[in-house]
């Protein structure tokens, strides 16, 4: 992913107290154990403002305890900002890590602090080219060593060991998708920090899985790409025993499972979809969605400025699926068992190196697969098509398509017909969400796209990005509980 932000739940400055007893011939006393609280409640100590405002100017940040330094990813300026938090209510900033220095024009993506150590991932100035992990000392910022990874190394941890790192080299293509490098999971030796030992765990074991990949669930579309090179590592998790790494591929709506003794992919967990049919899955699916009649702007006036304002209407909506896609994974144990836990965000693959071309039907220029549903589904079809509107993959996806429709006995109930999706493209219902064209429509034996009588692609789903919510799995990416429309409800009561 080009942009993400990171949700952060910190216990900060938790001590554990102990009481002795001044008379050692005393009867000790039985334990208290406190109950689990059922809530947490956070409270601004202090913050440290890099006065840059949606530039991703402070990412990522990771906390050495024995210096009381803060480093914080600044992906606008492409470095980590070191800062003094010895009074956490005041953090100051004292200075700055790159890795220029050792490889020219580049950029840190992310970064993690263990035993005194940080390790920071760093992106070459062409992406798909081969990455870089830097160590330094936490205390003074010296230079430890480097270490050559994958392309686009976009997250890196410390095992809890602290014997190994690991990183997901994301492999990102470049704009017009003519190169697409293999994704890859590099396992890093530091047992020897001065001379640390890189190791690939990649994916073109499963090269010749594609279909029975595809068949389970696992998103594999990019174009002319072969499972290894559309596999993208986004983050990961590493086991309590550090012999065991979980890894989301957030694109291809999967996990992978590492072994890494012996630094290879094992499994890869499709994780399936959210049926936002169900009550418990409802979510709001559109950001302008006001009555025209109504001041949904608060200004006291109903005029022309409310109509592009939104209302709370949370409903499920059938027919409608939202692919998981997480970001982050964490993971915990509960009576001996491990359990994932993920925050779905939802991402989309949008490439483009000459827009103008692209829409305009040169698939060399690109590759962009998300798209309104109001644009999907025109009545008067792909060819009567405006600036940026139909992706040029979408254009030739068959040959002689002409539209898409959406599946009346599914979507009657927002007022498509066998021939027009009709009310369901207005802003009030799915109109403004965005959707993949390259899933949910009818196919032939052959697994090609079906066309009905005119021409046109008929989708029986859609599918949506992201689960707006986040989820638990055990370690075989079954799903045990998902936390359903709560964010929707409770971002709708509080604000």
């Amino acid at each position: 992913m080009k942009f993400k932000i990171s949700v952060l739940l910190t216990t900060l400055l938790s001590v554990g107290l102990v009481a002795c007893n001044e008379n050692d011939n005393a009867t000790s006393s039985t334990e208290v154990v406190e109950a689990t609280p059922e809530t947490i409640k956070l409270s601004l100590l202090g913050h440290y403002e890099t006065k840059v405002f949606v530039k991703s100017a402070a990412e990522i940040p990771a906390y050495d305890a024995a210096s009381k330094r803060l480093f914080v990813v600044n992906a606008q300026k492409g470095l980590v900002d070191v800062l003094d938090a010895s009074k956490p209510a005041q953090p100051v900033h004292i200075a700055e890590l790159s890795a220029r220095t050792y490889l020219a024009n580049s950029e840190v993506n992310s970064v993690a602090v263990k035993n005194g150590i940080v390790a920071i991932a760093v992106q070459a100035e062409n992406k798909t080219d081969t990455g870089m992990v830097v160590f330094f000392n936490a205390k003074d910022l010296s230079f430890i060593s480097k270490v050559s990874v994958g392309a686009l190394p976009d997250m890196l941890t410390f095992s809890p060991d602290a014997k190994t790192v690991l990183v997901a080299n994301e492999a990102e293509p470049n704009d017009d998708y003519s190169i697409d490098p293999e994704g890859s999971i590099s396992i890093i030796d530091i047992s020897n920090i001065q001379q640390p030992k890189a190791t690939v765990a990649g994916f073109s074991a499963w090269n010749n899985q594609n279909s029975d990949l595809l068949a389970k669930g696992v998103r594999i579309f990019g174009p002319n790409a072969s499972v290894a090179q559309d596999l993208e590592p986004e983050y990961i998790t590493i086991s309590a025993d550090s012999k065991t790494a979980w890894v989301t591929l957030q694109e291809n709506n999967a996990i992978a499972r590492i072994d890494i003794a012996q630094q290879k992919v094992t499994d890869i967990y499709p994780l399936g979809y959210k049926d936002h049919s169900l009550v418990e899955n409802a979510l709001d699916v559109s950001d302008r969605d006001c009555d025209p009649k109504t001041d949904c702007n608060g200004d006291g006036v109903i005029d022309t400025k409310d109509k592009d304002k939104g209302i709370i209407n949370i409903k499920p909506w059938a027919g409608l699926v939202g692919m998981y896609q997480p970001d982050s994974i964490a993971n915990y144990q509960v009576n001996g068992q491990t359990y994932l836990v993920t925050a779905n965000e939802g991402d989309s693959r949008a490439w483009l190196k000459d827009a103008e071309a692209y829409f305009g039907g040169d698939t060399s220029k690109g590759f962009v697969e998300e798209i309104r549903v109001k644009d999907l589904f025109k009545s008067s079809g792909f060819t009567n098509k405006v600036k940026d509107e139909y992706p040029a993959h979408l254009q030739k996806i068959a040959v002689g398509v002409k539209g898409a429709r959406l599946n009346a006995s599914t979507f009657g109930y927002c007022g498509a017909t066998t021939t027009d999706a009709k009310g369901c493209r207005e802003d009030s219902q799915l109109g403004r969400l965005k959707v993949t064209w390259t899933k949910g429509y009818q196919m032939n034996q052959d697994g090609s796209p079906k066309l009905d009588a005119d021409g046109y692609l008929v989708y029986d789903k859609l599918y949506a990005y992201g689960a707006r919510s986040f989820s638990i799995w055990n370690t075989q990416g079954q799903l045990v509980w998902d936390s359903g429309s709560e964010f929707e409800k409770k971002i709708a009561e509080l604000f």
